[in-house]
């Protein structure tokens, strides 16, 4: 089922998903010409909404609503989820593997929370690939690098659904149910569905924003020059993330509104 995910959202996802209509649509320009013509155009006017900053922006904004979680908020948690976002196998430099990019920004805010509250912390994450869970990287990270120790290890889990599931079945036992849930202020919005539906009480607590309200903006928060209004229009690399990103948790969003 996770390898069968994994290939649907690649079928749909940028940068196959649009390449697919413009494919779709020359094949078809041979018996429709208009019609395959206007297809491939969708395809390409997609591709490059799905990498430019104004419209990445207008797929953000009903995902990045959660502000930071305030210090009164944090005090009222019982214990601190960190969710896993990734692992990079190969890193000789630390021996083996490590947690990749996705993961440390979420550990990084987990330590500062766990540091600040001295709440205990739980980590979750799996290994969809086989070979060491993503979690047992996320404990050593956390204690090697931000020195917080692991309270518990959830290494089971492939998904935001999973990582729900089976830490319920590790914390809750212990009493445990008010929980500050780290992960992307974009994953934000699906993890905390998926956790409540479990019986948790959920404090989001996001972090590594994409969006910045400011942007563009000079000191006095008025409306940006021609330079900012230029970068909201251009194609970026990192907008294309962001966009990428953005349409995987609407399309999340979608299966847990539609699961049974």
């Amino acid at each position: 089922m996770f390898l069968l995910k994994k290939i649907l959202s690649s079928l749909v996802l940028p940068p196959l998903g649009p390449l697919l209509l413009v494919l779709a649509g020359l094949i078809l320009s041979r018996r429709r010409r208009r019609a395959g013509w206007t297809l491939a155009g969708l395809g390409l006017a997609v591709s490059l909404a799905l990498m430019t900053p104004a419209s990445v922006g207008l797929l953000l904004n009903g995902l990045e609503d959660y502000p930071p979680i305030s210090t009164e908020t944090l005090g009222r948690a019982d214990a601190i989820v960190i969710l896993a976002g990734g692992m990079r196998s190969h890193a000789p430099e630390y021996g083996e593997g490590t947690v990749n990019s996705r993961t440390l920004e979420r550990i990084r805010y987990g330590a500062r929370l766990a540091r600040q509250s001295g709440l205990p912390v739980l980590v979750t994450g799996g290994a969809p690939l086989g070979g060491t869970a993503e979690a047992d990287w996320m404990k050593r990270s956390l204690k090697d690098d931000f020195g917080v120790t692991v309270r518990w290890v959830e290494a089971e889990s492939l998904d935001t659904r999973e990582n729900a599931l089976f830490s319920a079945r590790i914390l809750q036992p212990a009493g445990i149910r008010r929980i500050a849930l780290v992960t992307h202020a974009a994953h934000m919005r699906r993890a905390e569905a998926w956790f409540q539906s479990v019986g948790f009480e959920v404090l989001p607590a996001p972090t590594a924003y994409f969006t910045d309200k400011r942007a563009g903006a000079d000191d006095e928060g008025e409306a940006p020059g021609i330079a900012g209004r230029f970068l909201q229009l251009a194609p970026s690399m990192s907008a294309a993330y962001a966009g990428w990103y953005a349409i995987h948790e609407w399309l999340g969003l979608l299966a847990f509104r539609l699961r049974p």
